[in-house]
């Protein structure tokens, strides 16, 4: 089996504004950091960059701008999602037309399709494009959960590479790895739970986490990557509180305070999500000084 492209952290990336419009170079400052970092990976204008409060237009600007920034010395995984398959067709097409290494495509979510409709849509998609696609599972978030037996059928079309599983059921990952063979690839989308999907074989995770720390992610999943199971449980351990405390309040903001704090962007959101509650930046800056950011 040859090493994935798409494996270690791949940070999900806050889309930062001011006076209401998207930051551009603030955008370019944080994606240079990320590199700057070791991370492996980026994903734009995935939940974590508010995609769902962005107009066409400025989703499709910061992808070209992440694909542009990063000039290839890490691949870009493009957030392109819908609970329309025609959109989600556009959407992918569009990340293959700006250089993006892959899409990120979340299940659809509020129409709660059935398993035979979720295999339908991602084998439009597969059928329409010819660009990697990481499927995103967030059943928390879209009210359908794809389930391994779907994955295992998806995985056997030239464009379904892998999985983004945010569930955080760890007994999933063992099971999906042997259903869906090698080749499979396998991030988790949690990162509390991302040491114990990678010892069942996962290969990664797209993290919201490494927005704020990404030496330390990065040195985490280099750990695990290579079996150092002690430095990357020490790595966990630094870790953890900041994993929790960026989700004291409605995600991202308390990610964009802790940025802010680091002085890369404003904490700027977009309603329905407000800056974080006084109590959220606490717990963040108390965490952010245990994970030695601060």
């Amino acid at each position: 089996m040859s090493e994935p492209l798409f494996r270690g952290v791949l940070p999900a990336l806050v889309t930062p504004f001011r006076d209401g419009a998207f930051d551009e170079p603030a955008f370019v400052r944080l994606v240079e950091r990320q590199i700057a970092g070791g991370v492996h990976g980026l994903v734009p204008v995935g939940t974590t960059g508010e995609t769902a409060t962005l107009s066409h237009d400025e989703h499709r600007r910061v992808v070209e701008l992440c694909v542009k920034t990063a000039a290839g010395r890490v691949p870009v995984v493009a957030g392109a999602g819908s609970n329309a398959t025609e959109e989600a067709i556009e959407l992918v097409r569009h990340a293959k037309a700006v250089g993006a290494d892959a899409a990120l495509v979340v299940t659809p979510y509020y129409n709660r399709p059935s398993q035979e409709g979720l295999y339908a849509h991602y084998r439009a998609i597969n059928d329409a494009v010819q660009l990697p696609v990481i499927i995103y599972n967030v059943p928390s978030r879209t009210s359908v959960d794809i389930s391994n037996d779907t994955l295992a059928r998806l995985a056997r079309l030239p464009n379904m590479v892998g999985v983004k599983d945010a569930t955080g059921d760890l007994p999933r990952a063992s099971f999906q790895r042997l259903m869906c063979g090698e080749d499979w690839v396998m991030l988790s989308g949690d990162d509390p739970s991302a040491l114990g999907y990678m010892a069942h074989g996962g290969h990664g995770c797209i993290s919201v986490t490494a927005n704020v720390a990404p030496e330390p992610c990065a040195a985490f999943y280099n750990d695990a990557l290579a079996g150092r199971w002690q430095g990357a449980l020490a790595g966990q351990d630094r870790l953890i509180r900041l994993h929790k405390a960026l989700f004291a309040d409605a995600s991202p903001a308390p990610t964009k305070f802790a940025l802010a704090h680091l002085g890369l962007c404003s904490e700027e959101t977009r309603l329905p999500i407000v800056p974080c509650s006084e109590a959220a930046r606490k717990e963040v800056l108390a965490a952010m000084r245990d994970a030695g950011v601060i």
